[in-house]
């Protein structure tokens, strides 16, 4: 086994681990406005966290919790290489990306086309979850399709987004296709909070381990 598939093996495991996600469980009076398609992004409070800088793509939020991605979390290998199932050779070279510490090796995906059948999250922007859906689009050619693969996913119980937004540990951003699927996923986080901000620009801007400052 590699040291790049190790390291892989290991971050999953560290997502598994990982409890922040499920136990900063909070609770807000009255209701709350639905963050489905807005950008959370590390304000400077998850330092140290699973969540340190980066970029979570809220695909459902109601009463029942929240569903999100970390669009920011690249791993070095492609589905093919990680994949038990026999992968397509449209999608072999795909690369996974870590959606969050719940349920590693759980299959999320996020799709843009000119037109959808699934419901969007936002404009041209739809989800699922079935490797068979993906083989599906794969085997259906659109010139304007575009598809990430996630390993993993966010999730938050009934109350808890809404609580750790009370304690600014999230900055909130709209999303929009461009940033979800065209950004360079490696400078997402430092690009949208130069967008903030001139507080979000300095914090941006410190070293990503303040110890070595």
């Amino acid at each position: 086994m590699t040291d790049s598939i190790q390291h892989d093996i290991h971050l999953l495991q560290y997502c598994q681990n990982d409890k922040r996600v499920i136990t900063l469980v909070g609770e807000m009076g009255g209701s709350s406005q639905s963050l489905k398609g807005q950008l959370l992004l590390d304000g400077g409070m998850l330092t140290g966290s699973f969540f340190h800088r980066t970029v979570v793509f809220v695909c459902q939020h109601n009463d029942e919790g929240a569903f999100g991605l970390i669009l920011n979390r690249r791993m070095e290998h492609t589905i093919q290489e990680l994949s038990t199932e026999i992968v397509p050779e449209k999608l072999e070279k795909t690369p996974i990306y870590v959606g969050g510490p719940v349920q590693p090796g759980a299959l999320s995906f996020l799709i843009t086309d000119s037109y959808l059948d699934d419901e969007e999250i936002i404009p041209n922007v739809a989800m699922g979850h079935s490797f068979d859906r993906l083989v599906e689009l794969c085997n259906n050619y659109s010139p304007q399709r575009d598809i990430r693969i996630y390993s993993g996913y966010s999730g938050w119980s009934p109350g808890q987004l809404e609580a750790e937004i009370k304690r600014g540990s999230w900055t909130i951003h709209p999303a929009n296709k461009k940033l979800v699927f065209d950004h360079e996923p490696g400078d997402l986080w430092r690009h949208i909070m130069y967008q903030k901000g001139w507080e979000e620009r300095l914090f941006a801007d410190s070293p990503d381990d303040l110890s070595d400052n």
